[in-house]
């Protein structure tokens, strides 16, 4: 059984669901989830003999929700999952993200490899700092649509998906996923003028099979505090590209796993393409090439369920 408690964690109270025993695996979760999103994981991986802990993470769920939006920095991330770490009375772990979770894993086996077993990231790869704070440089490449500049907007994201939650969370999973209509190449996320970011997304009058009402239900309810403290993390981006200067040029040397989906907005961003088939040579500790899951969209270990927790599970071990 999973169980659930409060932690005490970087000076926030983190939310955390758990199972098993043996070595520590951290899952991350990305926006706009929860603990929730790793629950096809949970059964896989302590059967594999290992201690499952998926927190919500700061801003999420009945985690701490700090106010400032300066408390969501990728130090601040980093320090949740290193805090994480010895609550839960371990020296190292396995971490594992999705989405947003991905560059709090891949930055903790960064600054932090001491304590990283091993790191695996899905749908965003592994960090290269670039040259240019990455907000500056997407407004003036996409005239402010990209979906980071609307999100760093105060308020105006916020309310837009506060008005209907579960009508916002239904959407955006379904456009995302590899459910959706397909057009044979992947768009860049662009929000229309004046548009919103929900305007133009399709509302399916039945759910994919791998995303139930009972999924949204949870995910739901675990947006009942609004969207502002998952949308804070966007808001650093650039003050995250300035907070890391000092890793500029560093590379994860810890073992590693990246898996993403081919109809994935993500790995299709300005420059990602480029980096995911350099990975091999960048990161010598990369444990195989990267995993791409054919006709799966951006919720890789919720539409491939077991094709995620098998090289998980094979990624795992190989570490241990």
């Amino acid at each position: 059984m999973v169980e659930h408690r409060m932690v005490d964690v970087n000076g926030v109270r983190l939310h955390i669901a758990e199972q098993g025993e043996g070595p520590l695996v951290v899952l991350l979760h990305g926006f706009p989830e929860s603990w929730h999103s790793w629950h096809h994981q949970f059964g896989p991986l302590t059967d594999a003999g290992f201690r499952v802990v998926a927190p919500d993470q700061r801003g999420y769920g009945l985690s701490d929700h700090p106010e400032d939006v300066g408390a969501y920095t990728v130090l601040h991330l980093v320090g949740d999952v290193v805090g994480l770490i010895r609550a839960l009375g371990e020296e190292k772990a396995y971490v594992v993200g999705h989405d947003w979770g991905a560059p709090v894993a891949w930055h903790t086996a960064l600054l932090r490899p001491d304590m990283v077993r091993g790191v695996a990231g899905l749908s965003v790869p592994p960090p290269f700092r670039g040259t240019r704070p990455p907000l500056a440089a997407m407004d003036e490449r996409f005239g402010g649509r990209f979906y980071w500049n609307y999100f760093d907007r105060p308020g105006v994201a916020d309310a837009e998906f506060g008005k209907d939650v579960r009508t916002t969370l239904r959407k955006f999973f379904y456009a995302a996923s590899g459910s959706a209509p397909y057009s044979g190449e992947v768009k860049q996320p662009l929000v229309g003028t004046g548009r919103g970011w929900l305007a133009d997304m399709p509302d399916p009058e039945v759910l994919p099979e791998w995303l139930t009402e009972d999924d949204l239900d949870v995910l739901t309810e675990s947006f009942s505090r609004g969207f502002t403290g998952a949308l804070n993390w966007y808001r650093n981006l650039d003050r995250n590209w300035e907070l890391t200067a000092p890793w500029h040029g560093a590379v994860v040397t810890r073992p590693a796993l990246y898996m993403y989906g081919d109809r994935d907005a993500v790995p299709a961003f300005p420059g990602a393409p480029e980096l995911i088939a350099r990975l091999p040579r960048l990161m010598p500790s990369l444990w195989r090439e990267p995993i791409e899951l054919a006709g799966c969209g951006h919720w890789t270990q919720q539409e491939r369920p077991d094709e995620v927790n098998a090289a998980l599970v094979a990624f795992l071990r190989a570490c241990a």
